[in-house]
């Protein structure tokens, strides 16, 4: 199968392009410069640099001729900060692009496609009392995104999947992980950790790529996967990362929901004084944050071929990498926003 990808040098999709290849088929990816120093792109990717966004239909049409599949795994994430309305960022980096080339990828032929989504937007649909959509831009963007990526394969002319992406670790040499601020944290800390109680949903990079080869050979029609192979608690999590920046151990002591939410507000309130706005509302968040935001793990392994890997390994790892830029032994790029 000759696959067309969107971001096949970032963390997940190059994953996914690895996985692909070592399964026979062939990956052609288009990617925003510049690639990370050092990172490992796949062997045998063919690869062009460019702005999806400011190249013309017909230039990429071109680049999917003969393909059977797409997987878009570009835009940006809640790490995002810019001028309000936020959402219209959200818009014009994960929702239109990815509108615009499925409309491309089907007149073109291809007949199965896979997104890279959040599993916010499982959340949103599962736990209404939070209200996600509606508080957060970030969360509302992936609803709207998921929605609209499905739509396609409602005349069966596509097969389309969603994968809704839970807490991802990992590392990318060049790139810098998204758990800086938690890293800079940690360090900060001396006689406790304190944080909400609760806990996350959570795979490795290697089992993302697995996920995404999965969902384009197995997976048909309209269809959502909210993937994750271990569901672990903060405190869990916390521990590890203390571990993989080389710190000892430390008591976490459980902040309640109601004074997360003051701290969120004292964030929103900094950054509304900047000019910016952010993905999430963090006042409004910690309902979230203070629950099980978990998933079961049988559906990426039953229904996609997942497998098991080291998470801990993962996790430390990304701590570790995190610890090098911080100390500057090492240089990175963060995410173009």
């Amino acid at each position: 199968m000759k696959v067309f990808m969107i971001g096949g040098t970032g963390l997940l999709g190059s994953a996914g392009a690895r996985e692909l290849i070592a399964r026979g088929h062939e990956v052609v990816s288009l990617a925003l410069p510049p690639i990370p120093a050092g990172a490992a792109i796949p062997a045998g990717m063919r690869l062009e640099l460019g702005n999806a966004r400011e190249m013309g239909d017909a230039e990429l049409g071109r680049l999917m001729e003969g393909c059977e599949a797409f997987v878009f795994a570009a835009g940006v994430d809640e790490r995002i900060e810019g001028p309000p309305p936020i959402y219209e960022l959200y818009r014009t980096r994960n929702i239109e692009p990815m509108v615009r080339l499925l409309g491309i990828a089907r007149s073109k032929g291809v007949r199965r496609a896979v997104v890279l989504g959040s599993y916010f937007a499982r959340f949103d649909r599962e736990r209404p009392e939070w209200r996600l959509s509606e508080r957060h831009p970030y969360v509302r963007s992936r609803v709207d995104q998921e929605e609209a990526a499905l739509s396609f394969a409602a005349d069966g002319s596509m097969d389309v999947s969603v994968l809704e992406i839970p807490y991802v670790f990992g590392t990318q040499e060049g790139r810098a992980p998204v758990w800086i601020f938690l890293a800079e944290y940690l360090r900060k800390s001396r006689l406790a950790v304190f944080y909400p109680r609760g806990g996350t949903a959570a795979l490795t990079v290697r089992q993302v790529g697995q996920a995404i080869a999965g969902a384009l050979e197995r997976s048909r029609g309209a269809a959502r996967y909210p993937i994750g192979y271990k569901n672990i608690t903060w405190t869990e999590m916390l521990g590890l990362m203390r571990r993989g920046l080389g710190l000892p151990p430390l008591p976490v002591a459980a902040i309640p929901a109601w004074a997360f939410a003051l701290f969120g507000a004292a964030l929103d309130l900094g950054r509304k004084a900047r000019g910016v706005e952010g993905g999430l509302k963090m006042a409004y968040f910690a309902r979230a944050m203070a629950s099980d935001m978990y998933v079961d793990p049988e559906i990426s392994r039953r229904e996609l071929g997942v497998e098991g890997d080291d998470l801990e390994a993962a996790i430390e790892d990304s701590m570790r990498l995190c610890a090098a830029i911080l100390d500057g032994r090492k240089s990175a790029i963060g995410m173009a926003g």
